[in-house]
């Protein structure tokens, strides 16, 4: 998708290398400085990332992979504003507007967690914890999954007018410190109710979304393996080849099966064959897998020299890691395992 790497990677250079002195603050402020930007791409029609199930599917998820490619905690950001968009068109929710900047925040961890009451007037509000908001100071309204009488639901929070703030000191994760991802408090914050009592997870898009994280995960893997095939071509160890072979075998495979399921999508983006909760769980696991493959041929194959010398890629590495916790790991497998033995219903 050149015209995303053209906006991420102006004149298609790379980014510099990462100041020697770490710094979260600057790293979140140029996150978001760039999420504007790329935002701003998008409404003006520079930038395009087509609704899962239009029959450009392919192209959505190329161009989150090359955002990722990039930088994982851009590309974080403007995952969270480009599923908000579909999730907001499936569901019937407002259109969002020129210069909004959206995110998900669905996370469902234990603990307080989020409950939404409705008041006088038909009129709702949401109170409460909310955990890993990705860009809670940069984005201008967020869709937030709440607890109600009748069960869960999704509702969207004008977040200028919301009564909220970013807690402090509650993400003190170095990998993906861009992404501006702290816990959120809310105090009867407005919200509107888009969808209905467990819309959000059981709509075929859910699953249509979740592999376009995944396409993150992998744009992330390619960059890691940057400083792999930097040392191949130095001519380095026989070894160094080996793992770099092994890293090319992952990785073509990993990118042949999401322009796969992005043509399966656009084939059937209702789910009227019932399958997409099986390929989201196959492509997830295959990607997480070639991920946390990739960053190990990678280390084994260059040693200690690329995270103590070359910042950029140690940002990489870092980012990856904490990015691909965000799979369920054996729980998912657990329940692919299910599912392909027939007991899923059981």
């Amino acid at each position: 998708m050149d015209a995303v790497k053209r906006l991420v990677v102006p004149d298609g250079e790379t980014r510099a290398d990462e100041p020697e002195e770490f710094s979260a603050s600057a790293l979140r402020a140029e996150t978001a400085a760039r999420f504007t930007e790329v935002v701003g791409a998008i409404d003006a029609g520079k930038l395009r990332f087509p609704l899962p199930g239009s029959g450009r599917t392919g192209e959505r998820f190329a161009g989150l992979k090359a955002v990722a490619e990039d930088d994982l905690c851009l590309a974080r950001l403007v995952e969270g504003h480009v599923d908000a968009v579909a999730i907001l068109a499936e569901l019937g929710g407002p259109s969002p507007e020129p210069g909004q900047r959206w995110g998900v925040w669905a996370a469902e961890p234990p603990g307080e967690g989020l409950s939404a009451v409705c008041g006088p007037g038909g009129r709702w509000s949401v109170h409460g914890l909310k955990r890993y908001c990705s860009g809670a100071h940069s984005c201008t309204h967020a869709l937030v999954t709440a607890r109600t009488e009748d069960g869960r639901r999704l509702f969207a929070v004008p977040l200028d007018e919301a009564d909220f703030e970013p807690v402090g000191g509650s993400w003190q994760a170095l990998g993906m410190a861009g992404s501006d991802t702290p816990d959120v408090r809310f105090g009867s914050a407005p919200a509107v109710p888009v969808g209905g009592v467990d819309d959000y997870v059981n709509r075929p898009g859910f699953q249509h979304g979740g592999i376009g994280v995944a396409a993150c995960w992998l744009g992330g893997a390619h960059a890691v393996a940057r400083a792999l095939r930097k040392a191949a071509e130095r001519g380095s160890a026989p070894h160094t080849d080996a793992h770099l072979g092994a890293v090319d075998v992952d990785l073509y495979a990993a990118d042949s099966l999401l322009s796969t399921a992005a043509a399966s999508i656009d084939a059937d983006p209702l789910d009227r064959s019932g399958g997409a909760r099986l390929r989201s769980l196959r492509v997830r696991g295959l990607v997480e897998a070639v991920c946390d493959r990739t960053l190990g041929h990678v280390g084994r194959g260059t040693g200690a020299g690329p995270l103590c010398h070359d910042g950029r890629h140690a940002r990489d590495v870092a980012d990856l890691t904490v990015y691909i916790r965000q799979h369920h790991a054996e729980r998912s497998l657990a329940e692919l395992g299910a599912l392909v033995s027939g007991r899923d219903g059981e």
